[in-house]
């Protein structure tokens, strides 16, 4: 009986940083309030310093496939890819225009069986009483 080696997954490191990428991800380090985006720069400088995948994904407690993918996504990308988690995009907006039938009064006049309002609560009120359509979709910033 032949004994087959077990392949172990080739490591996987970030391309080379420039210097302006890397003075970046030092700043975001220094000054980012965003958990994700922070964790998602160490994983790449961690990777920068030839640090390997299993080192990576115990340091920072997220899983090996986690680690190997925002890698990748920075090798295809590079820095600039950040924004699209929402870094420095600012928050999504839901409604792109106010309803001005937003509901002044209380959900009990709408005959609903909450205290407060939401936007999906709102949302289903409008639709349900045909006042309004309101997508779920993120609106383009004007």
């Amino acid at each position: 009986m032949d004994v087959v080696p077990v392949a172990r997954k080739p490591e996987v490191f970030v391309r080379a940083v420039t210097p302006e990428e890397g003075r970046r991800l030092q700043k975001i380090t220094r000054t980012s309030k965003q958990p994700v985006r922070m964790r998602r720069t160490i994983v790449v400088m961690a990777s920068a310093q030839r640090q390997p995948v299993l080192a990576i994904a115990r340091l920072m407690q997220i899983s090996e496939a986690y680690a190997r993918q925002v890698i990748h996504e920075f090798n295809e990308r590079g820095s600039k890819h950040w924004t699209r988690y929402g870094a420095g995009a600012g928050r999504r907006r839901w409604i792109g225009r106010r309803v001005n039938a937003s509901p002044a009064a209380a959900p009990a006049t709408w005959v609903v069986l909450f205290s407060t309002w939401s936007l999906s609560k709102l949302r289903e009120v409008l639709r349900v009483n045909t006042i309004a359509e309101i997508s779920r979709e993120p609106c383009a910033r004007s």
